[in-house]
């Protein structure tokens, strides 16, 4: 197994890993042979190193109400699942795909009062203070904001570091960056290579269409010319026909930080990665999603939610009539099996098939699996009121 380099430094290493160690010779699979293959992907098919997007940031500076505390808590160990707290416009739809922060001065002066103090000095530079939250901005993009649970450095040069107890993101000027949660790691090297480790399943991709799948039971090895060795644990290797891997997008820049405005959240939203719940092209729930389905059931039941909206959501993979009934049918399948799991809310099943991306399907017009994978997701939303 290739080792793949890591920076000693705070900032995470934008080294491409080692190339893949050769396997040995393998049978070739024949027409309608069962090969095993990763959940919800064909025979051969390596799953994408996840892209990762930053926490909505103009957000923390707001009160979240109870309810998105309270369930964020509860799915937080589920595989698959986030909570996350949800912005609407002013027409009550819940804001989707906008990450970035809002700035706030647009002139000198002084305030304090029994809310806190707010200290603008007229070049966008100023502080916030607020009981135990700070932010402080420099006025060039760079800033800090902490609140003794979640703290956010920007740097203004498109690199940043966002921390609470759960997550440590960080992202670099030249695309690359990492995300970790203690238990997973995502590395993004920012050259078209990336890196998933989970503490049972490993992910690598090379960047020039090669790459790895590993876990317990089944390994895969993508030599980027057409071909994939699938290894099971108690089976030879078999040779199967596998499309290259497309590199690994580079992520974006950290968004530069200002004085963020207040802005009041609508209340929470639950994803599911859809690759947790439904094998692919299926709306039909997979039987081991039960113990998400059981956690999130068991979690609107002890919140006592009187409503939610259970929404479908796919990539722009086949037409848009197809994704449209694809992810009506995901989102009746969901409501069922939450009904069915003894939530007496008021939910209520929509799908939106492509139509509200959280990441591009495509960049510079090549495929973005990684972006479609986000995209394919189903979402519980549930109001603050």
């Amino acid at each position: 197994m290739p080792t793949v380099p890591v920076a000693a430094s705070a900032a995470p290493s934008t080294a491409t890993p080692d190339a893949p160690t050769p396997v040995a010779t393998s049978t070739t699979a024949q027409p309608g042979a069962n090969v095993p293959a990763v959940p919800g992907y064909a025979a051969g098919e390596i799953p994408p190193v996840p892209l990762f997007v930053l926490p909505d940031l103009s957000l923390l500076d707001t009160s979240v109400p109870d309810v998105t505390a309270e369930l964020a808590r509860a799915v937080a160990e589920i595989p698959g699942v986030t909570a996350e707290a949800a912005r609407c416009d002013a027409a009550g739809d819940v804001v989707v795909g906008d990450r970035t922060a809002r700035l706030y001065g647009d002139g000198s002066g002084n305030y304090v009062g029994p809310d806190g103090a707010v200290r603008n000095y007229g070049d966008g530079s100023g502080t916030v203070t607020d009981g135990g939250r700070r932010l402080r901005s420099y006025g060039d993009g760079a800033g800090e904001y902490t609140d003794g649970e979640v703290t956010v450095r920007a740097y203004g040069d498109g690199t940043g570091e966002y921390t609470d107890a759960r997550v440590n993101v960080r992202i670099l000027a030249d695309g690359a960056g990492s995300w970790t949660d203690g238990s997973t790691s995502i590395r993004n090297y920012g050259d078209g290579a990336g890196l998933l480790e989970d503490g049972t399943v490993t992910i690598r991709n090379y960047g020039d269409g090669s790459g790895e799948y590993r876990d317990a039971h089944l390994s895969i090895s993508n030599d980027g010319d057409g071909e994939a060795v699938v290894t099971t644990a108690d089976g030879g290797p078999v040779t199967v026909p596998a499309e290259p891997l497309p590199p690994v997008a580079p992520l974006g820049a950290f968004p530069p930080l200002g004085v963020l405005a207040p802005i009041e959240s609508c209340g929470v939203t639950l994803t599911f990665d859809a690759a947790v719940l439904f094998d692919f092209d299926r709306s039909d729930v997979r039987a081991d999603a039960a113990d998400a389905l059981d956690a999130v059931a068991t979690a609107l039941t002890t919140a006592k939610v009187p409503g939610a909206v259970v929404a479908g959501h796919t990539d722009a993979i086949a037409s848009e009539d197809y994704n449209q009934r694809l992810s009506e049918a995901r989102a009746d399948a969901v409501v069922a099996a939450l009904t069915g799991r003894g939530v007496t809310a008021d939910l209520t099943a929509t799908g939106y098939g492509e139509t509200r991306p959280v990441a591009p399907n495509t960049l510079d017009g090549a495929d973005n699996p990684a972006g479609r994978q986000l995209n394919r997701r189903v979402e519980i939303f549930v109001p603050s009121s």
